[in-house]
């Protein structure tokens, strides 16, 4: 990459000084700022030194994709250019992250399904590139509001998924997360999603560290699978010519792929650990028999469910999820010890996360995992909503 060559051992091209990941997330001074989740994730990549962004409008992320492509005009990107449609997007974002270039892009709602095809492949190829979701309807009748269905689609693709609350997070996550992409013993690509409006249009609080430090830039060949360059065709990536055969030989290699593949998501957990100081946060009494666990803005209302709880004297926690894929079986397990009721609260009308939860508690926890409130489309869960489901199974004395 022409940008990489400009770099010094101090400063990347836009002059910013490039700094540790833990300096920047951590140590950093802060200030606080008023800003939208779109206009955050913009302040995010700034001090990404990203070599490439590709681009297609789709509500509710166009904004963010409008705001990196002003990055780039600012000189802090790359290089930025709008696809022909979503699928055309994630086959360019491929192309880019396999020449050995940090790529991001971001979608929402259809544009992610109409994409779908190219998330395995982004696995299967080892880029550690980063997507930021911005999750929005899918269903007929069409909708351009917040639900996060789509994440279901995503599950099994081979991609780590984490999953920000706020705008803070979406901060925090979006510049950790191409570090932990770009480990060489785990390298695959990311998403990083958000519920769309609920966070990428909702003004917040948000501390940042000054725009003049920076991550230091990606090295492609501490990859496991080398760049394309010069000495190295695209052909190589389809894994040499005998796995497009019919025999033994071919069907073991694409089996031990796919297997190396979630292998190396699972490999993550270490450094997502460290980076979201976690991969599960909790709220409320760690002794209470009544457990919400969520993720997203789902969680956020799962603390108002608890401080309204608090009130009644009904003790409650509320397990924030920071990570979908990798799954934190074990954190979650040691989280819910003790608890007698589990609800899952979620902006889809399929369950997901419920199914999620269920299949890592099970055999594991004698809790009763109640599967609600799930609200979709687009509509909002008010704290009466989780305390309805919640009074269906913990009863309260009159006069509390």
């Amino acid at each position: 990459m022409t940008m990489r060559n400009q770099m010094t051992d101090e400063k990347n091209w836009s002059g910013q000084k490039l700094v540790s990941t833990d300096y920047l997330l951590f140590e950093a001074p802060r200030e606080k700022h008023f800003m939208t989740g779109s206009e955050v994730l913009k302040e995010a990549m700034k001090r990404c030194t990203v070599d490439a962004s590709v681009s297609y409008p789709i509500t509710p992320q166009s904004e963010a994709a409008h705001l990196i492509g002003e990055l780039w005009a600012e000189g802090y990107v790359g290089t930025y250019f709008r696809g022909e449609n979503e699928f055309g997007v994630m086959s360019e974002v491929a192309g880019c992250a396999m020449a050995g270039a940090r790529t991001v892009t971001t979608t929402s709602g259809p544009g992610t399904l109409r994409a779908m095809e190219n998330f395995p492949m982004w696995s299967g190829t080892r880029i550690p590139c980063q997507l930021v979701l911005m999750a929005r309807g899918i269903n007929s009748p069409l909708t351009i509001q917040p639900d996060n269905l789509e994440v279901s689609f995503l599950l099994e693709t081979g991609c780590m998924i984490w999953y920000a609350e706020n705008v803070q997070e979406l901060f925090d996550m979006s510049i950790a997360a191409f570090i932990v992409a770009e480990k060489p013993d785990v390298h695959v690509p990311i998403i990083t999603a958000v519920d769309g409006f609920f966070v990428s249009h909702t003004r917040e609080s948000v501390m940042l560290p000054a725009d003049d430090i920076a991550l230091r830039p990606y090295d492609p060949y501490k990859a496991p699978l080398p760049p394309i360059d010069s000495e190295m065709p695209p052909g190589r990536f389809l894994r040499d010519p005998f796995v497009m055969k019919s025999n033994y030989i071919s069907y073991a290699t694409h089996a031990s792929w796919q297997w190396e593949v979630r292998s190396a998501v699972d490999r993550s957990r270490p450094y997502a650990k460290h980076f979201l100081k976690g991969l599960v946060h909790t709220l409320g009494d760690e002794d209470a028999e009544v457990v919400f666990v969520a993720c997203g803005t789902a969680s956020h209302q799962a603390k108002e469910a608890n401080r309204e709880l608090t009130k009644l004297g009904i003790k409650s926690k509320v397990v924030k999820l920071r990570t979908i894929r990798p799954f934190p079986t074990e954190e979650l397990v040691e989280a819910t010890k003790g608890a007698k009721h589990i609800f899952v609260p979620e902006f889809n009308v399929t369950g997901w996360l419920n199914n999620e939860v269920l299949k890592a508690l099970y055999g594991k926890s004698e809790a009763q995992i109640v599967g609600r409130p799930r609200v979709a489309g687009g509509m909002s869960m008010p704290v009466e909503t989780i305390l309805k489901e919640v009074f269906d199974y913990v009863k309260v004395e009159k006069g509390a």
